[in-house]
């Protein structure tokens, strides 16, 4: 007989970035059937789903809820960094442990929380270094106004500079607004050579369309010489996107095949969060954060990002490393790597190695 665990889902249904949310949703759920169907799995899961709304305030109030009302300890949720580190106090009060399924700006690092997609050693490095050599490293840097954006281009402008390149212009729209006419006209003033795009949701398919058309006016701006670069876009959100993402590159640690397993790599983080769970509560059903941490020292898991370790110092997953240029509504495959060791503080990054070593300026 099946043993009954409680897990708790806290994805909004509803707001800006939706489409990411119910891609995350739709992992954790389908995960979750899949186990439940399974016979020779001891485990069934009960979902026990509350919906934020997107709104930031309300996540860590739902996740006490979750632990108020229910056995719960796990809960499969969040998509930005504000509403994870909402849920955090929560956590550690409760004991309970967050499977977080969405790439995020690194720096944390936290017992209650698995972080089970890409942080900066895994999404923006890789990409940067790709893309420097090709189109120039002189960047302009775009965010929602709120943590991912801050910190994500915080690292850029290091990463920038250790290429040898300028940041030309940072700026900052709040989640949800629309209102691009500023930032496309600051970016034709001072023609960089890319557009780091850390908008989200219906920002930064605002951004995208009128960038399209800035690069009908002027070809400067064409995809072939002057990308748009994305740590956090998937297939999920190119129907709102349309042809205005063609040529454009984003980073990930899956990008769907033809026939695909999964729609993004958000749904196949959130899936392969279940499987990780279920695995080891199937061997240990009263297993908390430490005998969590001690499985993740000794285990290998496989799960449908192909088979992952945990780091147990950090939580966060060793995970594949895709760059992927958008092609008519999905992501053609131009980069490659495997198995990439999670390092969320950038502790082991060394500029010589990564970017090669300054040139020496002769000084007359």
């Amino acid at each position: 007989m099946k043993q009954k665990i409680e897990v708790g889902v806290l994805y909004s249904r509803s707001g800006s970035y939706q489409l990411v949310s119910d891609s995350c949703l739709s992992g954790a759920m389908r995960a979750i059937a899949d186990i439940n169907a399974d016979p020779s799995h001891p485990l069934e899961l009960a979902v026990v789903a509350r919906d934020p709304q997107s709104n930031a305030d309300r996540y860590g109030e739902m996740c006490a809820q979750i632990f108020r009302t229910s056995t719960a300890r796990h809960i499969f949720g969040c998509v930005t960094s504000w509403s994870r580190k909402e849920t955090i106090p929560v956590l550690e009060k409760a004991g309970g442990m967050l499977w977080y399924a969405c790439p995020y700006e690194g720096y944390e690092a936290n017992e209650h929380v698995v972080y089970m997609h890409a942080c900066p050693n895994q999404h923006l490095v890789p990409l940067l270094v790709h893309v420097a050599p090709q189109f120039g490293a002189n960047g302009f840097l775009l965010g929602s106004n709120y943590i991912w954006g801050w910190e994500t281009n915080r690292v850029a402008r290091d990463l920038i500079a250790d290429a040898g390149g300028q940041v030309l212009g940072e700026r900052y729209l709040r989640i949800g607004d629309t209102d691009v006419s500023r930032l496309i006209e600051e970016i034709r003033a001072t023609r960089p050579s890319f557009i780091l795009n850390n908008l989200i949701g219906t920002s930064s398919y605002a951004f995208l369309s009128a960038y399209r058309d800035l690069s009908n006016e002027d070809p400067a701006f064409r995809p072939k010489r002057c990308p748009v670069l994305s740590c956090n876009l998937t297939e999920c959100e190119l129907p709102a996107i349309g042809a205005a993402g063609n040529g454009h590159l984003s980073v990930g640690p899956y990008f769907a095949p033809r026939p695909a397993a999964f729609g993004s790599s958000f749904e196949a983080s959130a899936y392969a969060s279940v499987q990780v769970m279920a695995d080891v509560l199937s061997r240990d059903p009263e297993a908390g954060p430490a005998e969590f941490s001690k499985a993740f020292a000794s285990r290998r898991f496989a799960t449908g990002l192909g088979p992952i370790t945990i780091d147990p110092r950090t939580q966060h997953a060793t995970l594949p490393v895709v760059i992927g240029r958008i092609a008519d509504g999905a992501f053609d495959v131009v980069s490659r790597m495997e198995e990439v060791e999670p390092d969320p503080y950038l502790s082991r990054y060394d500029r010589a190695a990564v970017f090669g070593r300054p040139k020496l300026k002769v000084v007359s």
